[in-house]
Order: structure tokens, then C-alpha cells, then sequence
């Protein structure tokens, strides 16, 4: 793995230990995917109906995948709360 590979690698952890609590190869790779999704439905909405339209297995994976992603970080943003008291 390059330097530069290791160095988006840290930042991926780091990101993904702040949105939701912990990290792991599973959950970093599931964060991977949402953050891509996210930008090229922003950048380019076009492609991703598209790409919807054409894959709606992959749709439902994606919306199950961003469904999880919300609970995890409602529930660590929760435990900050209660932690902070």
C-alpha cells in the first residue's frame, strides 16, 4: 500500500470512528460506499437515476446501507449526549 493509499485510508477511519463511534474494515468499506453514492448522486443525479433504474437491487442495497448508516449515527450521537451530562 502506497503512502498516500495508508494516508486516505487514516482519513476513512478517522471519518468513519467520528460518524459513528467505532470502526472496523466492515463498517469503513459500508461508509466507502455511502459517501460515493452521496457524491455522484449530488454531482451527477442523472447517472445514479440511472444507474437505479437499471440496478434496483443494488438501489435497495444502497437505501438499506444508508438506513444503517443513520441509525448507527443517531445512536452514537445519543451516547455522546448521555455521556456529556
Amino acid at each position: 500500500m502506497t503512502k498516500e493509499k495508508q494516508q486516505i485510508d487514516g482519513l476513512l477511519e478517522k471519518y468513519t470512528d467520528l460518524l459513528l463511534g467505532e470502526t472496523s474494515e466492515e463498517l469503513k468499506e459500508k461508509v466507502q460506499t455511502w459517501v460515493l453514492y452521496n457524491h455522484i448522486a449530488k454531482s451527477m443525479p442523472p447517472l445514479v437515476k440511472h444507474w437505479n433504474d437499471s440496478y434496483p437491487e443494488g438501489k435497495e442495497y444502497v437505501k438499506k446501507l444508508i438506513s444503517e448508516i443513520k441509525q448507527l449515527n443517531e445512536e452514537h450521537r445519543a451516547n455522546q449526549k448521555t455521556q456529556n451530562r
